[in-house]
């Protein structure tokens, strides 16, 4: 964990989505004091929407909007493929489409695929809780083990709108640990029509809203459209801080 300001990080991909709410927060979390990290007051962040600005990237955050055009924008700009190395190497955050596209399949993709950037070794439904009108708010259950996240007593509520879904997980003993960060109770998921028993089994993947994968996070749901900056503190203090290296001591 390091104490001094890092060049300028994280960034945020600027191509399409809620890409200035998740400004506002980050600029909002660097205002206030913070005992753990004392460069927290000093974090910058900005809006990329080029290969160039991307390479300036110490960290991303990908918002949530609409994945397929949110690709199809990457192409058009260059920046897909550097997006896929850099998510590679350098931490990076997904949210809603943002999630999607760090997925390494979905389903529910429209005519014609979906482009993905890949990394995180899950599979995701779009769209897996319903269309715009299906929209809701819910309590999320957090791992204790993402202390940013649980530190506070009041409950954090998640804002799902036309929501992917966790469909499944490939654990692989080559690639990190994938860690479940948070869920919503089984009442939250949709109830199929014709569906005969209601209960929702524990180890269900679509109760998953929020994971991490060593230096990626996805989180299904939007953390950018409450006053809540628990999801932010984390990404910046436990995923993207242990990545940079102290300065060297002066002699």
């Amino acid at each position: 964990m390091c104490d001094y300001e890092p060049s300028g990080m994280p960034i945020i991909l600027a191509l399409q989505g809620a890409f200035a709410e998740h400004q506002t927060t980050l600029n909002n979390l660097a205002n206030k004091s913070c005992t753990k990290v004392k460069s927290m007051p000093k974090l910058l962040s900005k809006l990329v929407r080029t290969p160039a600005e991307l390479a300036e990237c110490d960290a991303l955050i990908i918002p949530g909007g609409e994945s397929t055009t949110m690709a199809l924008l990457a192409r058009i700009s260059g920046l897909l493929e550097p997006l896929r190395e850099f998510v590679q190497r350098k931490p990076v955050w997904g949210t809603c489409a943002g999630a999607i596209l760090l997925a390494e399949s979905i389903e529910g993709s429209k005519k014609g695929g979906q482009e993905l950037l890949g990394g995180m070794a899950v599979k995701i439904g779009r769209n897996g809780f319903g269309s715009q009108i299906d929209s809701f708010e819910a309590p999320l259950l957090c791992s204790p083990e993402a202390v940013a996240l649980t530190k506070r007593p009041e409950e954090f509520v998640g804002v799902f709108i036309r929501a992917p879904v966790v469909l499944g997980i490939t654990e692989d003993p080559s690639r990190p640990k994938i860690q479940v960060l948070a869920k919503i109770s089984p009442e939250a998921l949709p109830k199929s029509e014709d569906a005969t028993d209601s209960t929702t089994p524990e180890d269900d993947p679509r109760l998953i809203v929020a994971l991490r994968q060593g230096h990626l996070v996805l989180t299904t749901f939007h953390p950018e459209l409450t006053k809540d900056d628990r999801f932010h503190e984390y990404f910046v203090l436990e995923v993207v801080m242990p990545t940079f290296s102290a300065p060297p001591t002066p002699s």
